[in-house]
């Protein structure tokens, strides 16, 4: 019962220090999907492959941050627009991500971070192509984040990097009995610029 009291009491105290911050950020990303398969329905045999080519795409959203003692739990909600460039093709996402980072102040104004990243799929497209997308292995894929900032003042920048745990192919129908699959989930580079709002 003692023991109780007593985490009682330090988990009341130290949510009661807690500091709790909202703010926005934005900035670019630059990385790419995965292999684009080009395959036949008929023979089950894959006629083509192609690694994607890194492109420069940008993301806005929205921060929440509560620290205690150096230590913080930082989640966010983010749109994405990511780039790739394949041989004959460019291939964008619009996805929302929603990574739920716990971070450590390290000295100074340095901190580093990381935790899982959700991702969630808005739109797939393909330019210079007639592909389009008729369906994908999973609506929401889990990923990870890790990397470190700087705070100053109410300004803020980040450096991270975005990694996949596991594939997530979308999956489209071409002509002459071919079909296609491309991997939907990226390894990006990710830079921010954040503004605390409180």
């Amino acid at each position: 019962m003692k023991k109780l009291l007593v985490i009682a009491i330090v988990f009341i105290s130290g949510t009661a220090m807690a500091q709790s911050s909202f703010g926005i950020k934005g900035g670019l990303n630059y990385g790419a999907t995965g292999d684009y398969e080009n395959y036949s329905q008929v023979a089950d045999d894959v006629t083509t492959i192609e690694n994607g080519k890194e492109k420069t795409g940008y993301h806005l959203g929205v921060f929440g941050k509560f620290e205690v003692v150096g230590i913080f739990i930082q989640p966010e909600l983010v749109y994405t627009r990511l780039n790739t460039e394949y041989n004959t093709f460019d291939y964008k996402i619009d996805k929302i991500d929603a990574p739920l980072l716990v971070g450590l102040n390290v000295l100074g104004p340095l901190n580093i971070k990381a935790g899982p990243s959700f991702q969630y799929i808005l739109n797939n497209d393909f330019e210079n192509s007639a592909l389009k997308v008729s369906k994908v292995d999973n609506e929401i894929t889990l990923g990870y984040q890790l990397g470190a900032g700087l705070n100053l003042g109410r300004l803020g920048l980040d450096l991270r990097y975005e990694g996949a745990f596991k594939e997530n192919n979308a999956f489209g129908e071409m002509a002459s009995d071919n079909n296609f699959k491309i991997d939907s989930r990226p390894s990006q580079w990710i830079l921010s610029l954040s503004y605390n709002l409180k």
